[in-house]
């Protein structure tokens, strides 16, 4: 047995299709002896989806009502017996490595948490493979410490968890950004947050625009701009850095010079030289979509990657406008 006991913990709910996919390298990692357990909760799920998890060899639990993952996992974290918790969604294939990459991170010192991010084969079509490869670029670039944490494939101390109090489920009734939140909390709290880009795993999630640009305002952008304004501040890192607000800005200006191009058209330089402008500051990501699709790829990433700035940004002020000139303080609930 490892020096580091680790738990497993899966949130389902009707996952029976991901189940033969996501469970077998957590099980195999479990007869390795790499950790001592692997909890699945039943999220209320009204598929076979506890049955299947049972016969494939997992320890399961269903919940009496569907409460949301966050619900499910401090459920799970009151049962395991293992001094990390390591949580992975179901719909995220663990590679195979990343027990051990966890006794490494906390074997080595005094952390509280960890998470890593998505690999670089992502399946589905173009979208959906941006979407994922995009969510692995913010967390491979991004500083080693951090002040958010992430439950897709992350970890903390148990005893963390439970002095933090778990995940804030009356606050986040639907999954959103109640990871993030606690991350917060556990750097509140004096704990070391690390972002590891060696722990991995594969998202199975198959993304459209539609569903994509509905979770980024309403399960994201929204929640966790006023939890910004409401109590955080912004802070460098991931995806609110100092550049990425930059890197908003030029796509908002880049509207603006195209619309004001349809009452005065000598303006058609500026948008060129936006764009040349976006395609600068933004390298580091254009060369990481090429490197994972070609050019093509790439160029519509990018670009719509600018669509993806305007949104979350126009999120950000509405929130602004929402918390001084509304006056709506600690509106922080999802509804």
């Amino acid at each position: 047995m490892n020096d580091v006991k680790i738990s497993v913990i899966m949130p389902a709910f009707r996952a029976m299709h991901l189940l033969p996919r996501v469970l077998p390298p957590l099980l195999a990692m479990r007869d390795r002896g790499e950790v001592v357990e692997v909890i699945v909760v039943d999220d209320a799920s009204p598929d076979g989806t506890a049955d299947m998890a049972r016969d494939m060899g997992a320890e399961v639990y269903v919940m009496d009502q569907n409460g949301g993952p966050g619900a499910a996992r401090n459920f799970a974290a009151t049962k395991a017996s293992g001094e990390v918790l390591w949580f992975v969604d179901s719909d995220v294939i663990a590679k195979d490595d990343g027990a051990r990459w966890l006794q490494d991170i906390f074997g080595a010192g005094d952390v509280a948490a960890a998470f890593g991010s998505y690999d670089d084969s992502p399946e589905g079509p173009w979208f959906s493979r941006y979407k994922n490869l995009m969510h692995r670029f913010y967390h491979q670039s991004a500083r080693r410490q951090a002040r958010t944490w992430w439950a897709g494939c992350g970890a903390i101390r148990a005893d963390m968890f439970s002095r933090v109090g778990g995940f804030d489920v009356d606050t986040y009734r639907i999954p959103s950004i109640e990871d993030i939140e606690l991350g917060y909390r556990i750097h509140a709290a004096g704990g070391d947050i690390v972002v590891d880009p060696r722990l991995q795993g594969k998202h199975l999630k198959i993304w459209s625009v539609r569903n994509s640009v509905h979770t980024d305002i309403f399960c994201r952008a929204l929640p966790w701009s006023r939890l910004i304004i409401n109590r955080e501040g912004l802070s460098d890192d991931l995806n609110t850095g100092w550049m990425e607000r930059f890197r908003a800005g030029l796509a908002g200006l880049l509207l603006l010079t195209l619309l004001a191009m349809i009452v005065q058209p000598s303006l058609w330089p500026l948008p060129l030289i936006l764009l040349a402008l976006i395609f600068a500051v933004n390298a580091a990501l254009f060369r990481f979509m090429w490197d994972a699709g070609g050019p093509i790829f790439a160029i519509k990433a990018l670009l719509y990657h600018q669509f993806y700035y305007l949104y979350s940004a126009c999120a950000f002020v509405w929130c602004l406008f929402e918390f001084h000139i509304l006056g709506r303080r600690n509106r922080l609930h999802v509804p």
